[in-house]
């Protein structure tokens, strides 16, 4: 039996995971900035949060699916621009976010939110800002850009992964729709 099957809390999210390819253009994009500050988030971890638990007991997970997957969606794929470039200061990030958050995304959020409070996961809500973290700890100026950001993360489901020793791995998923 390994270390991690005895811990019994998993550190978990909610997201929208990135595409291969979009992770490696994403990667690419981040490396024209020439980065003099932070740690790079490596591309295989890519993803757009839509819900951070924080550390869960065992036990839990398996009604936390449940109740994600009582989520009802609009039955259609999930298609968020990242086209700015920002510094978040007091989290030290640096993050790609969409100009405006499309409202299946902030609806399929709310959603999120209302089907986990029986969970008492939170003590004070946060707002939801999207966004995809290029490097943590980040403590320059915006870099300028050659080529103005412009991604579409398409995503057809919304995934629960797990966090471990920098790796995520995703646990559950569930559809979004086809279109």
């Amino acid at each position: 039996m390994n270390d991690e099957s005895r811990e019994p809390f998993k550190r978990l999210f909610f997201a929208l995971d990135c595409a291969p390819a979009q992770r490696k253009a994403i990667a690419q994009w981040r490396g024209a900035l020439q980065l003099r500050s932070g740690r790079p988030v490596p591309a295989e971890n890519f993803h757009l949060t839509l819900k951070f638990l924080g550390s869960i007991d065992n036990a839990r997970i398996a009604d936390i699916c449940e109740a994600a997957a009582s989520v009802r969606t609009s039955g259609a794929r999930l298609t968020v621009v990242l086209d700015r470039l920002d510094v978040w200061r007091r989290a030290g990030a640096l993050v790609l976010a969409p100009e405006q958050a499309p409202p299946a995304l902030l609806r399929l959020v709310y959603d999120l939110e209302q089907a986990l409070l029986p969970f008492g996961l939170e003590d004070a809500p946060r707002e939801f800002r999207p966004h995809l973290t290029l490097a943590r700890d980040f403590r320059a100026p915006l870099p300028e850009a050659v080529t103005a950001p412009e991604f579409f993360l398409r995503a057809d489901r919304f995934i629960l992964f797990e966090s471990h020793k920098g790796r995520y791995r995703a646990l559950a998923e569930w559809p979004l729709g086809t279109a």
